[in-house]
C-alpha cells in the first residue's frame, strides 16, 4: 500500500504573493497618475511610501514561507518567489529614496552663486500640503557647498547674445520651458501654466533709459550699479518635470556680460518638501555639462 504524505501549506507565502502584487500595482498606478494625470506630488510620496511598506511586508512574509519550505517542506515556495519579484520595484524605489535621504543634505534649492543667488522673476507657487519647507538660509548654502563643490558658474569668452542662443537651445533640448525673462524681448511659456504674462520690470533692454550711467565698481550695490548690471545681463526662468517620476523643478539662468566674456549662473529648486534627494544638483550639473558641450571651444576659466 502506497503511503501518501500531506505537505503543509504556508499561508504566509500565499498572502505574500497577493500583498506583493498589490504593492507593485499601487506603485505603478500612482506613478502613472502623477506623471500623466493630476495626482499631486505630496500624495504621490504618501502612496509610494505605502507601496514600499506593503512591499517590505510581502518580502518578510515571503521569507517566512521560504523558511517553512526549508524546515517542513510546506507548499508556497513559488508564491514566495513571486512575492519577492513583485515587491522588488516598490522596494527599489523606497531603498533609493532612503539612501539619498540619509546621505545627501536636506536642501531643496541649489545655486552656482551661493553668496548672491539669482532671485526668482516670479516666485514658483504650489500647494505643498504636508510637504512643507523652510526658507533658504546661509546654512543651506553651506550644506550645498560641502555636498556639491563642483557646482559652479561658467564663464564663456563670447558675446551675451551668442551665449544666450546656446542657453535657450540647451534648455529646450533638456525639456525646460522658459516662462519668464528679463533683459530680452523673447518669451516662451509653459503650456500647463497658460499664457505667460510679463511681470513689472520684465521689459526688454530696448525699454531701458537711453543714457546709461557711468559704471561703478562691482563691490558697490547701489541703484546705479544694479541698473548697469541689469542692462548688461539677461535672466531666464524655466520649469521642467523629471522623465519618470514627473517631479516639477524650477530653474533660473542668469547671464552677465563682463568685458568680452559672459558669465552664466543657474539656480534650481524643487517645488515640494525640504529634501530634494539630490535631484536639483543633478539637474543643474547636467544642464551645465550640456551647455559646456554646446559652447565647446569658447569656455573660459
Amino acid at each position: 500500500m502506497a503511503i501518501r504524505f500531506d505537505r503543509p501549506i504556508s499561508g504566509a507565502a500565499r498572502f505574500s504573493r497577493l500583498l506583493g502584487a498589490f504593492s507593485l500595482v499601487l506603485a505603478l498606478a500612482v506613478l502613472i497618475a502623477h506623471r500623466f494625470g493630476g495626482l499631486a506630488t505630496p500624495y504621490l510620496v504618501l502612496l509610494l511610501i505605502a507601496a514600499a511598506g506593503c512591499g517590505l511586508l510581502a518580502a518578510m512574509l515571503a521569507a517566512v514561507g521560504l523558511r517553512s519550505l526549508w524546515t517542513t517542506g510546506a507548499e508556497g515556495g513559488l508564491a514566495a518567489l513571486a512575492a519577492l519579484i513583485y515587491a522588488a520595484f516598490p522596494l527599489g524605489i523606497g531603498a533609493f529614496a532612503v539612501e539619498r535621504y540619509m546621505t545627501l543634505p536636506d536642501i531643496y534649492d541649489v545655486s552656482t552663486d551661493p553668496v548672491s543667488a539669482p532671485d526668482w522673476l516670479s516666485t514658483p507657487k504650489s500647494d505643498q500640503i504636508w510637504l512643507k519647507r523652510n526658507l533658504v538660509t546661509p546654512e543651506d548654502r553651506e550644506k550645498q557647498l560641502a555636498a556639491y563643490p563642483e557646482l559652479t558658474g561658467r564663464r564663456y569668452e563670447g558675446a551675451l547674445d551668442r551665449v544666450l542662443e546656446a542657453v535657450r537651445k540647451v534648455a529646450k533640448q533638456s525639456g525646460f520651458v522658459i516662462v519668464r525673462s528679463t533683459g530680452t524681448s523673447e518669451l516662451d511659456r509653459d503650456p500647463e501654466d497658460g499664457p505667460a504674462k510679463l511681470e513689472p520690470g520684465d521689459e526688454a533692454v530696448a525699454d531701458a533709459p537711453g543714457i546709461i550711467p557711468v559704471p561703478t565698481p562691482r563691490p558697490y550695490d547701489d541703484d546705479v550699479a544694479k541698473l548697469i548690471r541689469g542692462a548688461n545681463g539677461v535672466t531666464l526662468q524655466a520649469t521642467n518635470r523629471t522623465l519618470i517620476l514627473g517631479l516639477r523643478f524650477d530653474m533660473l539662468i542668469r547671464l552677465r556680460e563682463e568685458a568680452e566674456t559672459t558669465f552664466v549662473d543657474i539656480r534650481v529648486a524643487s517645488r515640494y518638501g525640504q529634501h530634494d534627494l539630490g535631484f536639483s544638483a543633478e539637474i543643474a550639473g547636467d544642464y551645465l555639462k550640456a551647455l559646456d558641450a554646446e559652447l565647446l571651444g569658447i569656455a573660459g576659466g
